[in-house]
């Protein structure tokens, strides 16, 4: 199983940027497609990005396009989002998981396998 950890969370100000990073333990990552999903107190957790194992397919949730970008370097087993123009509505625990096989469309929380414990990111006004 790949085992991933999550950082760069933080309290931000809205308009900000904010990079976050999910890291591997395991080379197998490569292997699998990435994805970040977020949850906000009392919500369901939602998709926001995904990015294929080679990294050179994604999509994105519309609340984030245009404003988030996925990426990964497999050659350090890890993936990022980074995040601008934050807003408010942004804030949420934003979870990595992997070991999860994607080709188009909007993932499923239930395609990937493992995931990691989050990182809080609060958008103040």
């Amino acid at each position: 199983q790949v085992h991933v950890v999550e950082s760069g969370g933080g309290l931000v100000q809205a308009g900000d940027s904010l990079r976050l990073s999910c890291t591997a333990s395991e080379p197998t990552f490569s292997n699998y497609a990435v994805a970040w999903f977020r949850q906000a107190p009392g919500k369901e957790r939602e998709f926001v990005a995904v990015v294929n194992p080679k990294g050179n397919n994604t999509t994105y949730a519309d609340s984030v396009k245009g404003r988030f970008t996925i990426s990964r370097l497999n050659a350090k087993n890890t993936a990022y989002l980074q995040m601008s123009s934050l807003r408010p509505e942004d804030s949420a625990v934003y979870f990595c998981a992997s070991e999860g096989y994607w080709t188009q469309g909007t993932p499923r929380s239930a395609d990937f396998a493992s995931w990691g414990q989050g990182t809080q990111v609060t958008v103040s006004s």
